[in-house]
């Protein structure tokens, strides 16, 4: 009798033990997530988005074993904004950032409840490989944000090569030690996607589930394809479309495919680490394209609130509850992707997050909602606006106002704030209270500063000369 209950004994410790395991495992049922970003790419960049000169099937997979979104916005015109909204799941507005970081413009609030730290705090191992460009210094940087391994670049670009902004501004880093010129030479893409291969593969080794923000600094100038380093460290001489510069289509294309053969590299080593299954990928951009890109059907392009400067694209793999092979045009933003993150990974989403789950959508357990979002950008002299509600879109582009059924027209041709002045007489005061309520939060949170947005859009003439991005 004593024999059989020390079998039976052991049985359970040995259950419990595999139970244990199983646990902290990311089989038990919170997913890892993959986040790709690109930077700076055109909407119609990709193939499964209508491009026929650039190849990207790596990046297109995920589209044919996922979904597609066609109506799919990034938070801001440039790439602080826009990165601010990802970190923290809200209008980066409420923290001062209508441009890009540095000169008048803050490092992006620590505020204990951002994404990354949101999933260190539920037991993922966490890191940003590439690009941050929201604060400049340690104590701002990715890791006081929680992650907790970061290997890439601080500021708004680099030479792919050199990893400079010329040779008294290098900026390469790995957690809060700068490591440049250690890997001079080697392409910045590259590099991107080998530290991310090796942060997926030590979280696996780990048995820990993993959030890891892979965010590319291409097709952002300077514009320099694999093989074709700059003719001096850090001149940056492809960077801008001036009379001189040498780059090309071509060059641009080849780096926009330099990103896919990445994506490709990481979505094997998920297959070879057997995580695919429980595994969500998701690949998006930051903010329209620049000169060299496509926008498709869209108008205009980065640093305006007109459909090309702030929809961009967004594919998303997730095996089990993702159909393959779905288009959906449900209306997204990048702060959506942070509430619906920590939703799928079981934590819990801050209330005061101004992004929503969109993954039940997504996954066809949900119908879809009709949204409301708002853009604001005040670069230079150039004040815009814009409000989107349902399919209606109402833009204000230095006091000039316009109106747009974006199902109809996505490429905003036909102007129909003459017929709709209704339209118009419903979507403006709603803007003008998004700014009121956002600004409030912004003066309180810090009362020392104007909020963002203050100038140009009050009739405040001119401003401060902004870091370039």
């Amino acid at each position: 009798m004593r024999q059989i209950i020390s079998v039976l004994t052991l049985c359970v410790l040995a259950v419990m033990g595999v139970a244990s395991l199983r646990s902290q495992s990311p089989a038990a049922g919170r997913p890892n997530i993959v986040l790709i970003m690109s930077d700076d790419m055109g909407y119609g960049d990709l193939s499964s988005y209508g491009a026929t000169d650039i190849k990207t099937p790596n990046i297109d997979s995920l589209a044919r074993d996922g979904i597609r979104l066609t109506d799919f916005y990034a938070n801001g015109v440039l790439c602080s904004p826009t990165r601010a909204g990802l970190i923290n799941g809200r209008y980066q507005q409420r923290y001062l950032i209508d441009s890009v970081v540095g000169g008048t413009t803050p490092p992006l609030k620590i505020t204990g409840t951002s994404l990354p730290q949101s999933l260190k705090d539920n037991g993922y191992a966490t890191g940003l490989i590439g690009k941050w460009h929201l604060g400049t210094t340690v104590a701002t940087g990715p890791r006081a944000h929680g992650f907790e391994y970061f290997f890439g670049f601080l500021g708004s670009h680099v030479d792919f090569y050199h990893h400079n902004r010329g040779p008294a501004a290098p900026d390469l880093w790995e957690n809060d030690a700068s490591i440049y010129p250690q890997l001079d030479g080697e392409y910045l893409t590259d590099l991107i996607t080998d530290r991310s291969i090796r942060f997926i593969e030590q979280s696996a080794s780990a048995q820990r589930p993993f959030f890891v923000d892979v965010a590319y600094n291409a097709p952002h100038w300077p514009y320099q394809p694999p093989g074709k380093p700059s003719p001096a460290p850090g001149t940056g001489a492809q960077q801008l479309p001036q009379q001189d510069s040498t780059a090309t289509r071509a060059d641009y294309g080849a780096m926009v495919e330099a990103v896919d053969q990445g994506v490709g590299k990481i979505l094997q080593t998920l297959e070879r680490l057997r995580l695919t299954n429980n595994t969500i990928v998701i690949f998006t951009n930051d903010n329209g394209g620049e000169w060299l890109s496509n926008g498709g059907p869209l108008f205009n392009r980065k640093w305006t609130v007109w459909e090309g400067g702030i929809r961009v694209p967004m594919v998303m793999r997730w095996p089990g509850h993702v159909q393959a092979g779905r288009v959906s045009d449900q209306v997204g933003i990048t702060m959506d992707l942070s509430a619906s993150i920590l939703a799928a990974a079981g934590a819990k989403v801050p209330s005061n997050y101004d992004g929503i789950d969109i993954f039940p959508i997504l996954e066809g357990r949900a119908p879809k909602v009709e949204r409301t979002l708002y853009w604001r950008t005040d670069v230079g002299n150039r004040s815009m606006r814009a409000i989107r509600n349902g399919d209606w879109k109402l833009v204000v582009d230095a006091n000039h106002l316009f109106v747009f059924n974006l199902r109809q027209d996505v490429g905003e041709r036909n102007d129909l704030t003459y017929q709709r002045t209704d339209i118009a007489k419903r979507l403006r005061p709603m803007l003008a209270r998004w700014e009121q309520e956002i600004d409030a939060e912004a003066r309180a949170g810090n009362p020392n500063a104007a909020p963002a947005g203050r100038g140009a859009a009050r009739g405040g003439g001119a401003q401060p000369a902004q870091p370039i991005d």
